[in-house]
């Protein structure tokens, strides 16, 4: 394997292990839920993609061919936790907060929850 390509997957690998110590260390360090959901959704997210992105580049560099299973894994992480993240703090904010505590929403049933249509969104 080329150096060139060994010292990109070394600094890969060591960027991803910072943000994975730094989103595992503000999952555990910080207060409350809707503080502990940024540190996981934003700084794992990015460390697990940086390791994703270290194994396309050796796989490149060792069979010389594209590995493309690695950068769907990532385009899924990086589809899949903002979405994730946000029913977290939609159900947080539906079980912990009163309506008062909210701004004012301009939806038409508030911020976290919608209402079920009668049928249960059946049709027949």
């Amino acid at each position: 394997m080329h150096p060139a390509a060994e010292i990109v997957i070394a600094i890969a690998l060591v960027i991803s292990g910072v943000f994975g110590f730094v989103g595992s260390y503000g999952l555990i360090k910080l207060k409350d839920t809707v503080q502990r959901l940024h540190a996981p959704t934003k700084a794992t997210t990015l460390g697990v993609g940086g390791v994703l992105i270290a194994s396309m580049v050796y796989f490149v560099a060792d069979t010389e061919q594209i590995s493309i299973h690695e950068l769907l894994i990532t385009l899924f992480l990086f589809l899949t936790a903002p979405i994730t993240a946000n029913f977290i703090a939609k159900t947080y904010m539906a079980r912990n907060l009163e309506d008062d505590e909210l701004p004012r929403s301009v939806g038409k049933f508030g911020w976290s929850v919608y209402d079920a249509p009668p049928d249960g969104g059946m049709e027949r």
